[in-house]
C-alpha cells in the first residue's frame, strides 16, 4: 500500500468508528476522558501498523483493553473516576437512579471483571471474542463474569437486575 493510501485508509477507520472505539473505551474505563485519552494513544501506536493489520477494527479495542490495564497499573489504584456514559436522553427518574447504581457498582469492580461485563453485555461479544481481546482463556472469562455478578448480587439495589447464578 502506498502512504497516502495508508493515510486514507486510516482516516476513514477513524471518521468511521471513532465514536465507537470512543464509547467502548469510556464502558471500559468509566471515564470520557480517560476513554478518549486510551482511544488517541492507541490510535497513534495502531498508525505505526495500520497496512499490515487483517482485522484493524478488532486490533483497536484489543488494544484498548491492553492500554487500559497498563494505564491503571500507572495510576494510583486510590483514583476513581466518577462520570457517567453519556444517555441517548433523560430517562424517568427511577431508570436513572438505577442507571447511576449500576455505573457505580461497575466503576468498583476490578479492571478485568469490569471489561468482561462490558464486552459481554455492551458489546455483544461471546466469550472466545472477549477472551482473544483480553489475552486470557474463555474459562477466566466466565470466571470473572461469575465473580462480578456475585459482587453486585450482594448490592441490594442491583440484585434484580443481576442474572441468576445459573445462566452466569
Amino acid at each position: 500500500m502506498r502512504h497516502s493510501d495508508v493515510d486514507a485508509s486510516f482516516e476513514d477507520f477513524v471518521v468511521a468508528r471513532g465514536h465507537s472505539l470512543v464509547q467502548f473505551a469510556h464502558a471500559l474505563s468509566g471515564d470520557r476522558q480517560l476513554g478518549e485519552d486510551l482511544v488517541q494513544d492507541v490510535l497513534v501506536k495502531t498508525y505505526r501498523r495500520w497496512g499490515r493489520l487483517d482485522r484493524p477494527e478488532a486490533y483497536v479495542r484489543a488494544a484498548l483493553c491492553r492500554e487500559l490495564v497498563s494505564w491503571r497499573r500507572r495510576r494510583s489504584r486510590a483514583e476513581r473516576p466518577s462520570e457517567l456514559p453519556d444517555a441517548a436522553g433523560l430517562p424517568p427518574a427511577d431508570a436513572y437512579l438505577e442507571h447511576d447504581a449500576v455505573w457505580a457498582m461497575l466503576r468498583t469492580l476490578p479492571h478485568r471483571q469490569r471489561a468482561v461485563l462490558v464486552l459481554r453485555y455492551w458489546e455483544g461479544l461471546p466469550d472466545r471474542q472477549i477472551a482473544d481481546l483480553l489475552t486470557c482463556s474463555e474459562s477466566t472469562v466466565r470466571s470473572s463474569a461469575a465473580c462480578a455478578f456475585a459482587v453486585l448480587r450482594r448490592h441490594p439495589d442491583l440484585a434484580h437486575l443481576v442474572p441468576s447464578k445459573a445462566s452466569t
